[in-house]
């Protein structure tokens, strides 16, 4: 049996939570909200973020972040992305040297354009920096209904140290030494999924929604190879997977949203309706950013920023990106003739 401080009790936090208690490590989840920390403890279950997922003894809970992370085998932070390196840098005095931390948010800082995984490392240099991800949705992983993630980390042993630590008969954890292209596949795929609500929210098909993945998938493994990550990652579960099921699930806060302002709601409006971060918008602009400084080409992304940020319609932008110059699909296939 592990001690694992959940840093964070948001509908994944304690979706984790649940999953690690029912492996049999005993689970301390802080919240930086104390009414969340008073309503868990009253009712054993977050009712707000993810109800009918019932807590057992195995989990307690903390307003205090030492005790949270004090004496812990395994930190994990499943705070919001914008609030990744401010909790890093509270959670500072009480990391010990080579503790392993997971990331299990997905974003990626506007202001710096740095994955939320570096930002760890800046405001935690003693520890060793791991991130879990993948297709996952809270509410089934909190029924326990099979699902595949993705542990990175640069060595070896903390990956698989990650993946003993989560793996079960419903949860199966593979590594990967591709932490760059796992943080990469997991904020920009947010940002194509927002682009995929706004398509049913304007009432578009099939046929449309294919189109986004794909070639928002096509968008994603361009930046994340000029940036250092590698083709495998984005084929896979934390790259197509999560694209896939992000896209096409109504527990996905950014198609939620993204189907709000497709019907017409501002992206605030829509975020206020949601009732949680939709990670999406706040990555739309660092992965416009992102584009720019590595001279790729991004014109879903673009279009979503102009959606977003500029008033423009998702009726409009649609239209646009289908009036773009023609191409050819994959320009480094050669024609015979």
């Amino acid at each position: 049996m592990a001690k694992i401080g959940m840093i964070g009790a948001g509908s994944w936090g304690i979706a984790l939570s649940w999953l690690l208690a029912n492996n049999g490590h005993e689970v301390c989840v802080w919240s930086a909200l104390p009414e969340e920390i008073d309503m868990l403890e009253k009712e054993r279950e977050h009712k707000d973020k993810l109800p009918g997922v019932k807590l057992g003894e195995g989990i307690s809970f903390t307003k205090e972040l030492k005790e949270a992370c004090s004496g812990k085998d395994l930190l994990v932070m499943a705070v919001p992305s914008i609030f990744t390196r401010k909790t890093a840098a509270q959670m500072k005095p009480y990391v010990e040297e080579g503790r392993i931390v997971v990331n299990v948010a997905k974003g990626i800082e506007e202001e710096s354009l740095k994955t939320l995984d570096i930002q760890i490392e800046e405001e935690l240099p003693q520890a060793q920096v791991a991130v879990l991800s993948g297709p996952t949705h809270a509410e089934e992983v909190g029924k326990g209904i099979p699902t595949t993630i993705v542990a990175a980390a640069r060595k070896k042993a903390a990956a698989e140290y990650v993946q003993e630590m989560f793996s079960s008969d419903v949860f199966r954890v593979y590594t990967s030494p591709d932490v760059l292209g796992v943080e990469l596949g997991a904020a920009l795929k947010n940002v194509v999924a927002l682009a995929a609500g706004m398509a049913d929210g304007i009432g578009y098909g099939d046929n449309t929604k294919a189109a986004l993945i794909t070639r928002g998938l096509a968008e994603i493994t361009r930046l994340g190879l000029a940036m250092g990550g590698s083709a495998e990652t984005f084929a896979g579960l934390t790259g197509m997977g999560d694209l896939i099921v992000t896209c096409a699930s109504m527990h996905s806060r950014n198609r939620r949203a993204g189907i709000l302002i497709g019907q017409g709601k501002t992206a605030k409006e829509a975020m206020d309706e949601v009732k949680m971060v939709v990670e999406g918008v706040y990555s739309a602009k660092a992965a416009l950013a992102l584009s720019k400084k590595y001279g790729i080409e991004m014109p879903i992304v673009e279009q979503v920023n102009h959606i977003l940020f500029d008033g423009k319609a998702a009726k409009e932008a649609v239209g646009d990106l289908m009036l773009r110059d023609r191409k050819c699909e994959h320009s480094a296939l050669p024609w015979k003739e």
